[in-house]
């Protein structure tokens, strides 16, 4: 019985070192490999030109490059480009590059599903199939690049892990992603330009504070009141405000990086004093900044855009007590939005 190959990108550049050295080559063949797939993004093996085709026919025996494939790509009236990504194994998540004038965002899938609840979330809908991988996740990055210098003639400048799935379930993934883009070696761009959006784990929020990461951290937060956060995001019943808060606490001790509350206002649901009186106190635990997010219904439940008005009395109670907030609104609303809430992160 064949065993199945192994996805090449899953090989460290030592491991792959120490590959050609067990096969009678030179270690630095390994080096040349490493940088074909990832600074140069080869798709196969044949890409590989400054590398001999007997090597390149055992690296064919051996492995595989599980690629994704821009399966479907949509583009907006306002710019907005949503990838469908198809997987090696025929699975589909969603990407999105997001221009403004001075940038291009692109916001990137972690799983194929999501493992949480959020009743107001399409993805959510959807079981959690698997985790990405590395490589799937670097390639979504890698693909957007291409689009933005394609379309707006610049390079890719801001990341942010809103697409599907719940980045802090796929850590050792996510962070190896990460690690690849930052690097000389893989994208090169900065971790100050990177976003990691969690609905709120806090030991996994308290792990990357021990971790020392560089990127900056987005929480979905959506209501200070406990009761109603249960509501609209059931899984957080295991994770209560004050072990968020505490997290988070601990997350600005170690990282003296400044937190987001990405935060929806629904009518009926967020939209009173209570809800606006009980950010305003979270918000004072640590400095921060809040995103209140135009909403894109996905049917004709209870979850609907909250009035101007509402919104407009959150940016004033948030700017009273010298909390930054801004709106931002819904991108790229004449595509298909599957996913969630990710055509609205800009």
């Amino acid at each position: 019985m064949q065993t199945e190959k192994k996805d090449i990108r899953a090989l460290t550049k030592e491991q792959l070192r120490n590959f050609f050295v067990t096969n009678g080559d030179k270690a630095f063949r390994g080096n040349q490999v490493y940088e074909w797939l990832w600074q140069k993004r080869a798709y196969s093996f044949e890409d590989m030109t400054s590398i001999s085709k007997e090597t390149r026919a055992m690296l064919e025996a051996n492995f595989v490059i599980n690629h994704i494939k821009v399966d479907t790509m949509q583009r907006s009236e306002d710019g907005t480009v949503k990838n469908a990504v198809r997987l090696h194994d025929d699975l589909i998540v969603e990407s999105v590059l997001i221009p403004t004038e001075t940038r291009t965002t692109a916001c990137v899938s972690s799983q194929v599903g999501c493992s949480l609840d959020c009743n107001f979330c399409a993805t959510a809908r959807l079981k959690r199939m698997r985790n990405l991988e590395p490589g799937e996740i670097y390639d979504q990055v890698a693909a957007i690049d291409n689009e933005s210098r394609l379309y707006f003639d610049r390079p890719l400048s801001n990341i942010v892990f809103m697409g599907m799935g719940e980045p802090l379930m796929n850590y050792p993934n996510v962070m190896k992603a990460i690690d690849m883009i930052t690097s000389s070696e893989g994208l090169g761009m900065s971790p100050k330009r990177i976003t990691v959006s969690t609905s709120g784990i806090p030991k996994m929020i308290k792990k990357m504070a021990d971790d020392e990461v560089k990127f900056k951290l987005a929480v979905s937060l959506h209501s200070a009141v406990e009761e109603i956060r249960n509501e609209i995001m059931p899984f957080t019943k295991n994770f209560p405000l004050t072990d968020l808060r505490e997290s988070l606490e601990y997350w600005y001790r170690k990282t003296k990086s400044k937190v987001t509350y990405e935060y929806v206002v629904w009518k009926g649901i967020n939209d009173d004093k209570k809800s606006i009186d009980a950010l305003v106190k979270f918000c004072k635990y640590v400095p921060c900044k809040v995103n209140l997010i135009e909403y894109n219904p996905i049917d004709d439940g209870m979850f609907q855009q909250a009035s101007e008005e509402a919104t407009n009395a959150y940016i004033t109670a948030l700017a009273k007590n010298n909390i930054v907030a801004k709106v931002r609104r819904s991108r790229g609303k004449d595509i298909d939005a599957a996913c969630g809430q990710l055509a609205n992160k800009s």
